[in-house]
């Protein structure tokens, strides 16, 4: 490994995969954290696929990994998300990894955000 940087964004990028593919999405890895790999753009790192019952979806995400992440950002534990702006650009939103494959699964399937037991229901792809 080039760096000792490099092996912890490549790391975060495995986890962040593996933590989607645990809710059942399928999600694969950019070689070389360069999308061009899987012919998307350079910036994206990692796709998650996901289904709404009729079309397949796919999400393309960065990752980025810091020692520290500022405490503003961050939601407060009583919080579900943290909404963010700089002057005159556009709003961002800060969310757990976890709540937000969540929330995509509650808006294509039938699981419901509160369901301790929830399960994935998939649909079959159309060939």
């Amino acid at each position: 490994m080039a760096n000792k940087s490099k092996a912890k964004g490549n790391r975060f990028e495995k986890e962040c995969c593996s933590v989607a593919e645990e809710y059942g999405f399928a999600a694969k890895r950019a070689w070389g954290s360069d999308g061009r790999s899987i012919g998307k753009s350079p910036e994206v790192d990692i796709v998650i696929e996901y289904s709404d019952g009729t079309n397949l979806g796919e999400l393309d995400i960065q990752c980025k990994v810091r020692k520290s992440i500022a405490e503003y950002i961050i939601p407060p534990d009583d919080c579900d998300f943290t909404l963010l702006k700089q002057d005159r650009g556009e709003i961002y939103a800060c969310i757990k990894y976890e709540e937000l494959l969540k929330l995509i699964l509650a808006t294509f399937n039938d699981y419901e955000i509160g369901e301790k037991n929830w399960k994935y229901r998939k649909y079959p792809t159309k060939d």
